[in-house]
């Protein structure tokens, strides 16, 4: 029987750091020591041409033994995903990289693929498609994504890049006060608040969260819950109605 393998990671780069440092070696972990080529969706990158988005994701895979191609060299996108060996899709503007996804018409080619087995990595924005849509998004809406429904590969919302307090001197919302709006209007929903430097593996039945920080879990009319890294969240992969 095959199982379902995600890594869906909070953020590409910690503070200081280079870019895909401090998940370099779990993602290198997670494709396994056969080396791959995986496919590559760059479309969050919107400043960031997508030549050179490939090639700055290139580098890093190499340096873990892996080694990836942009779907968007391909004539027959559908083709490049059902023959991909693992799936990767970077961050940047989630709205755009949505979009770009319902364009090219890849969202059932994408889920299927997934579902069949193959892997999939995604961070920031590539983490939130993964979920059932781009709601929990904190991105600037730059583009109409032409639907907001996604690659629905886990039943619950991402934040990526949960903050828990605003900056100094902000008198707008918290990340918090978003979050109970969107779990107001959808009560069925619960919503993972992922901090950086955090990323959440699946496989299969099963779901922890690794990292350097707890994840908030938001839910409808219960208080939030701060659960540690390594903590069983198999019951999140429990279907919801959203």
């Amino acid at each position: 029987m095959t199982r379902m393998r995600l890594l869906l990671i909070s953020n590409s780069t910690m503070a200081g750091e280079a870019y895909l440092e401090y998940p370099k070696y779990d993602i290198g972990a997670f494709l396994g020591p056969k080396r791959i080529t995986a496919l590559f969706l760059p479309f969050a990158g919107v400043t960031l041409q997508w030549d050179d988005y490939e090639s700055r994701v290139k580098g890093r895979f190499n340096e873990i033994g892996h080694d990836v191609i942009s779907i968007h060299r391909f004539s027959d996108a559908a083709k490049a995903v059902n023959e991909a060996e693992a799936i990767v899709v970077g961050g940047g503007n989630t709205w755009h990289l949505l979009r770009c996804i319902h364009d090219l018409g890849l969202i059932e080619a994408l889920r299927n693929k997934v579902l069949s087995g193959t892997k999939y990595v995604g961070w920031s924005a590539g983490a939130n498609v993964a979920c059932p849509t781009i709601m929990t998004t904190n991105d600037m809406p730059i583009v109409d994504p032409a639907g907001f429904h996604a690659f629905n590969l886990v039943p619950f919302q991402i934040n990526p890049h949960y903050l828990d307090a605003n900056p100094e001197g902000h008198a707008g919302e918290t990340r918090e006060d978003r979050i109970r709006e969107f779990i107001a209007v959808n009560k069925n929903v619960y919503v993972v608040g992922l901090r950086e430097g955090c990323m959440i593996y699946v496989d299969g039945p099963a779901m922890y969260m690794k990292g350097i920080h707890s994840l908030r879990l938001f839910k409808y009319k219960c208080d939030p819950r701060e659960i540690p890294p390594g903590e069983d969240l198999s019951f999140l992969l429990q279907a919801q109605d959203g």
